[in-house]
């Protein structure tokens, strides 16, 4: 069974001598608290875990997994997490209001949320959505990415939220009503895409992509921690990186791991769903430099956060766009780069 665990806060005992370079391998494992979701942008840090890569690094991880994003961001506030990674509203407003900064992108998720209809609705919708939808009912999670992804969905279909009658639910209670036959949509995101898909035949009918938005997912970190521990943040990131770039070599020996990270927690998907979560791009550590750059003005991933944030502050979440260059550095991708042991380990594909 993976060493990941179910619940919160399991302690990592010493993962035995380190091998990054002579220096490194003399010194005491630094602790770090990781925390994540049960996602699909989770497995390279179970990777990682099964692969006993964060010794290699110099870390002693303990991990500390939360059910959603707002639970996560919360904590801290308590000091309960020092890295890890989650979705992008969490990492806009953890920001505005624990200070966690963005390190990186765990993966491009606009694939993996959207608008799903029933399979009875989902030809006509996707004809035409305007006549289809006006006035019916929408599931959609109260500041999420499926919430996000819905909307572009509306504009793209020249509609906006009056247009259409808003139902909120937790994401649990969402694939329960939409189960139970309650509203015409639902805005949600895998893996309550495949839930939907195998219960009920529901079909995507406009993923976030299909609108045109990037809904990338965050490597974060708390603002102190990163500031009186960067060495450690950069160690963090290459351990993440590597695990990236065995994904991205490595497809098939990959899908083995997110089955165990799934099933380990209650999720059972077959290999065509396990298919689709590793279709999602990822990013090494070159991809990730080019996401963050500023160098001819704004960032890619700038540009993704100020339309996120945009919607955010639509929705009341928050009172303005703030800058992204508040909240958003490359300087621990950078502090890979230039470390020389670093960079190759987050390059190295197995």
């Amino acid at each position: 069974m993976s060493r990941i665990p179910r619940i919160l806060g399991l302690c990592l005992a010493p993962l035995g001598a380190l091998l990054l370079s002579p220096s490194v391998s003399a010194q005491t494992p630094t602790p770090i608290k990781v925390s994540y979701q049960i996602a699909y942008w989770a497995l390279p840090i179970y990777i990682a875990t099964e692969k006993n890569w964060w010794a290699e690094a110099g870390l002693k991880p303990e991990f500390v997994v939360y059910p959603a994003g707002a639970q996560q961001i919360a904590g801290a506030a308590s000091k309960s997490w020092d890295v890890g990674g989650t979705g992008s509203p969490p990492a806009v407003l953890g920001a505005q209001r624990y200070g966690i900064v963005t390190l990186g992108v765990t993966n491009d998720e606009s694939t993996a949320n959207g608008v799903m209809a029933r399979k009875e609705n989902a030809a006509a919708v996707r004809s035409n959505a305007a006549k289809e939808v006006k006035g019916k009912q929408i599931l959609l999670s109260p500041n999420s990415t499926g919430e996000y992804a819905t909307m572009a969905c509306l504009k793209k279909w020249g509609m906006q939220r009056s247009d259409v009658s808003v139902v909120t639910l937790a994401p649990a209670q969402l694939v329960s009503a939409y189960t139970g036959g309650n509203g015409m949509l639902a805005g949600t995101w895998a893996p309550n895409f495949y839930t939907l898909n195998e219960q009920i035949g529901a079909e995507v009918v406009c993923s976030g992509k299909d609108a045109g938005v990037m809904i990338p997912g965050a490597l974060v970190a708390r603002g102190e921690f990163a500031q009186q521990n960067p060495d450690a943040v950069a160690k963090f990131l290459a351990v993440y990186l590597r695990a990236v770039s065995f994904e991205k070599n490595n497809k098939a020996e990959a899908m083995g791991y997110l089955r165990k990270l799934f099933q380990a927690n209650g999720i059972k998907l077959n290999d065509g769903y396990l298919g689709q979560e590793l279709e999602r791009p990822i990013f090494t550590l070159d991809e990730q430099l080019k996401l963050m750059s500023r160098s001819g003005g704004k960032s890619t991933l700038d540009n993704a956060y100020e339309a996120l944030s945009g919607y955010l502050k639509s929705v009341g979440t928050l009172t303005e766009v703030p800058d992204p260059k508040a909240y958003i550095t490359d300087d621990y991708m950078k502090r890979v780069d230039q470390t020389p042991a670093l960079k190759t380990f987050a390059n190295k594909t197995n």
